[in-house]
């Protein structure tokens, strides 16, 4: 026995590899951490935004970072500009199970946010699917008023 794997013999090492291969994909599994562990840190930042909009360069940017770094546990961000619908998807990064809260050191700003024209939205609703399928609340914000260039949003809902 090595670790916890028990090995059996067998006629030729296919069925050897397909246990090593499996308890080697199980392993990166479990560095990642519990679904529990980000859904706390969701709920804990929902008062000072999942989202954050910006005005920059011209244009009005809306970032994703909080979500993004939750990507290993989700299956899906869900968003909608002036509505409920939330009838729009944000891609997610690839999870790599060696740094899971991480994005990758290639990623671009297509990976955090999206450009709008400036002034576009006036609201967004977000909403997340976790790997189980389960969703989180949908929280609605609103771009902070008076902060000039920087990032921030207030919570509507």
């Amino acid at each position: 026995m090595i670790g916890s794997l028990k090995f059996w013999r067998m006629a030729g090492t296919a069925g050897l590899m397909t246990i090593v291969c499996t308890h080697a994909a199980a392993q990166e599994q479990s560095r990642i951490p519990p679904q529990a562990l980000y859904q706390t840190m969701l709920d804990a930042n929902r008062q000072t935004g999942w989202v954050q909009f910006r005005n920059f360069d011209g244009a009005q940017w809306i970032y994703f970072t909080a979500l993004q770094t939750l990507h290993c546990r989700l299956s899906e961000i869900r968003y909608s500009i002036n509505s409920k619908a939330l009838d729009e998807r944000f891609n997610l990064v690839e999870c790599n199970p060696q740094n899971p809260m991480a994005l990758p050191p290639d990623a671009g700003p297509e990976t955090i946010a999206i450009r709008l024209p400036a002034g576009t939205a006036q609201t967004i609703a977000v909403q997340v699917v976790w790997e189980d399928g389960s969703e989180s609340a949908i929280a609605v914000y609103e771009p902070c008023k008076d902060v000039g260039e920087q990032s921030c949003a207030w919570p509507l809902e």
